[in-house]
């Protein structure tokens, strides 16, 4: 599956150019838009795999777009600019970033930057949902080590009986460890 970009440049030649060297290699340019405002709207109606946003524009520049988008969204951004200054690149680190392109920009330095940005993104998703994971398994262990205390103070039980009591309820039941725990939780608060 084609991945789908949103391209936001006020310069409609430039636009118009970036366009055809996204779809050449092979990319789907799903909405094209002249000003922040545009992008706004077009990312939280289309929720593209990538935005390409130029910095100035009219109405509202590319880096406030972006800091809205990424406020409300987990879409990358690869800036394309003529502005190289330090305090562009400074801002640009508060968004959802992912690649800085300056102009004039050539296929040679165009594709690999979006193939790269989209990896990128591609990755932090595995990353932040890995932790989330392993979150949601650190709070199921801490209910089964509650449940497990609870157990051992009520029946005077030794931390191996109520673990082993806690996984018993678990297979009688057919259900996860965390279910029994957050029972025996509930019942005995």
């Amino acid at each position: 599956m084609k991945k789908r970009i949103l391209l936001v440049e006020d310069e409609s030649i430039v636009r118009l150019d970036v366009s055809m060297m996204l779809e050449e290699a092979g990319y789907e340019v799903i909405a094209q838009a002249g000003d922040g405002e545009k992008a706004i709207e077009h990312a939280f109606q289309l929720k593209p795999d990538l935005i390409i946003m130029d910095i100035k524009m009219p109405k509202l520049n590319g880096l406030k777009a972006s800091e809205i988008i990424s406020k409300r969204l987990d879409l990358p951004i690869l800036l394309l600019t003529a502005y190289s200054q330090r305090e562009y690149i400074d801002k640009a680190k508060r968004a959802n970033i992912v690649g800085y392109l300056v102009k004039p920009v050539s296929e040679a330095s165009l594709i690999p930057a979006v193939e790269i940005a989209l990896q990128q993104a591609e990755n932090a998703r595995l990353y932040r949902r890995q932790v989330e994971e392993m979150d949601q398994k650190l709070k199921d262990r801490k209910l089964i080590e509650k449940a497990k205390g609870m157990l051992m103070n009520k029946y005077s039980l030794s931390e191996e009986e109520a673990y082993r009591k806690l996984r018993r309820m678990s297979m009688n039941k057919q259900v996860g460890m965390e279910a029994i725990a957050r029972e025996i939780v509930k019942k005995e608060s």
